[in-house]
C-alpha cells in the first residue's frame, strides 16, 4: 500500500509539473485528438446535411453571408450587401430557400476578398477560402515556433478553435496569420508588420490593441505603414464599390449593437461583455464590465510592450489580450489566443519555462475542446474563460521576465528578441 499511495504520488508530481509533456507524447496525443475531432466533424456535417436525421429547416454556414455579399458585388450592387432583404435573397440563392439569415457587417474592404471567392461555384468557394487562409496561419505558427518540419503542425492542427473556424465557416485564420505574420516581423521589418496590421482593416475592431503596443514600443514606421495600408484599403473599396457603398455600410453598422445583444448566441460570444449575458446581466452592466476589462487590456498591453519584453512575451500579449478587450468575439475567435499560446511556447524555448506552464496549455486546449457548447444552463462560461486563462499564464511568465531583467538591460534592449 505504502508503494503504491508512493507511486501515485510521484505520478501525480510528474503530471503536475508537466514533466510527462515530451515532444513524443504530445504528437500521439494531438493525433488521437486530431482523429477524434475529424470523425465528430464528419458526424455534424452529416447531421447539417439531413444524412442522419430529416431536418426540419435547411442550415448553412457564415461563409454564406461571404459569398452573397461576393456575388452582389460581382453583380455590380455592392451596396445592396447592407440591406437584409437583398443580401438574404443572395444567401438562398447560393444555397438554397428557407436557411437562416447571416448577417454581414463587415466594411466594403472585407468586400474586395468577397467578391473574389464568390467568382468559384460555392462549395468550392468554400474550401478555397478556408485552405487559402488555414495554410498561412500554420506557416506564421510554425515560423514562430522556429520549426522547420512538418510534425509540428499537427498539434496545431488538433487545436479546437480550428475545426470551430471551419464549421462556421468563419475567417478567423485570416485574422490570426495577419496578427501572428505582423507580431514576428514587428521588430526586423517594422514597415511589413504595419502592412499586416493595417489590413486587419477588414475586421477594424481586432485591431483596437495595436496603436497601444505600437506607441507604446515607439514602432512609429509601422504605425505609418498600418495608417498608410488603411488610407489605400479604404481608397481600392472606394474606387471598387463606391461611396454608396461605404454609406450602406455606416447605416447598416448603426443597428450591429442590437443584433449583437439579442440575436447572436450569447453562450458562443467569448468576451466579458458576452459572459455577464450568458449570467443574466443587462446589457448596460456587460458594457460596463466590458469597458473595465478593455482598459485592463489596454494598460497590460502597454506595460509588456512599453517594459521592452521579448518579441514571443509582446506577441503573445497583444494575441491573448485582444480577445478580452472586445464585446463582440465569438468562440472560433479562440484561434487568436491558440496562436498565443504558440508564441508562449516560442518564448519558452529561450526562457525557463516552468513545467506547470505546459500542463496549464495543456488544460487550456481541453478547455477550449469545450466551447462549442453552446447550451446556456451547461456552458459555465468555458469560452471566455479559455481566453482569460491563456493571458494569465502569458503574464504570470511575462512578470517572470520582468523581474529577471536589469533595468539597464531593459534600457539598452528594449526590443529583445
Amino acid at each position: 500500500m505504502t508503494v503504491l499511495l508512493a507511486s501515485a504520488h510521484d505520478l501525480w508530481g510528474e503530471a503536475r509539473g508537466g514533466a510527462w509533456l515530451t515532444r513524443r507524447r504530445v504528437l500521439a496525443y494531438a493525433a488521437l485528438l486530431l482523429c477524434v475531432e475529424v470523425i465528430g466533424f464528419a458526424f455534424c456535417v452529416a447531421g447539417t446535411h439531413g444524412w442522419i436525421v430529416p431536418l426540419q429547416s435547411p442550415v448553412s454556414t457564415d461563409f454564406v453571408s461571404f459569398y452573397a455579399a461576393g456575388w452582389l458585388a460581382d453583380n455590380g450592387t455592392p451596396w445592396l450587401v447592407y440591406q437584409q432583404a437583398a443580401h438574404h435573397a443572395a444567401e438562398q440563392a447560393a444555397t438554397q430557400p428557407g436557411i437562416g439569415y447571416n448577417y454581414f457587417y463587415y466594411p466594403p474592404i472585407f468586400l474586395l476578398l468577397c467578391a473574389v471567392v464568390a467568382r468559384l461555384p460555392y462549395l468550392v468557394a468554400f474550401v478555397v477560402f478556408q485552405v487559402s487562409t488555414l495554410v498561412p496561419c500554420l506557416l506564421v505558427a510554425r515560423r514562430i515556433l522556429r520549426e522547420t518540419g512538418w510534425a509540428v503542425l499537427l498539434p496545431l492542427l488538433a487545436f479546437p478553435a480550428v475545426f470551430f473556424n471551419i464549421g462556421a465557416g468563419q475567417n478567423a485564420f485570416l485574422t490570426a496569420a495577419l496578427f501572428g505574420g505582423a507580431t514576428l516581423l514587428v521588430d526586423r521589418r517594422p514597415v511589413l508588420a504595419g502592412i499586416l496590421f493595417g489590413a486587419l482593416c477588414y475586421k477594424p475592431h481586432f485591431g483596437l490593441l495595436v496603436p497601444v503596443a505600437l506607441l507604446a514600443a515607439g514602432r512609429w514606421r509601422s504605425v505609418a505603414a498600418a495608417a498608410a495600408t488603411v488610407a489605400a484599403l479604404v481608397a481600392l473599396s472606394v474606387l471598387a464599390f463606391g461611396w454608396d457603398t461605404w454609406r450602406a455600410f455606416v447605416a447598416a453598422a448603426a443597428g450591429a449593437q442590437e443584433i449583437y445583444q439579442s440575436h447572436v448566441s450569447r453562450a458562443g460570444l467569448a468576451s466579458p461583455f458576452g459572459s455577464v449575458l450568458v449570467l443574466g446581466g443587462s446589457p448596460a452592466l456587460a458594457y460596463a464590465v466590458q469597458a473595465v476589462a478593455t482598459g485592463a487590456m489596454m494598460a497590460v498591453v502597454w506595460w509588456v510592450w512599453r517594459r521592452g519584453l521579448s518579441l514571443p512575451m509582446r506577441a503573445a500579449t497583444l494575441l491573448a489580450a485582444t480577445p478580452i478587450a472586445l464585446p463582440v468575439v465569438l468562440f472560433y475567435d479562440l484561434v487568436l489566443p491558440g496562436m498565443a499560446l504558440v508564441s508562449l511556447l516560442r518564448w519558452g524555448q529561450d526562457h525557463p519555462l516552468p513545467a506547470w506552464s505546459r500542463t496549464a496549455v495543456l488544460a487550456l486546449v481541453a478547455a477550449t475542446l469545450m466551447a462549442g457548447n453552446f447550451n446556456p444552463d451547461s456552458h459555465w462560461l468555458i469560452t471566455p474563460l479559455v481566453a482569460i486563462g491563456v493571458l494569465a499564464v502569458i503574464l504570470v511568465n511575462a512578470r517572470r521576465e520582468a523581474a529577471a531583467a536589469t533595468p539597464a538591460a531593459v534600457a539598452t534592449h528594449p526590443a529583445r528578441a
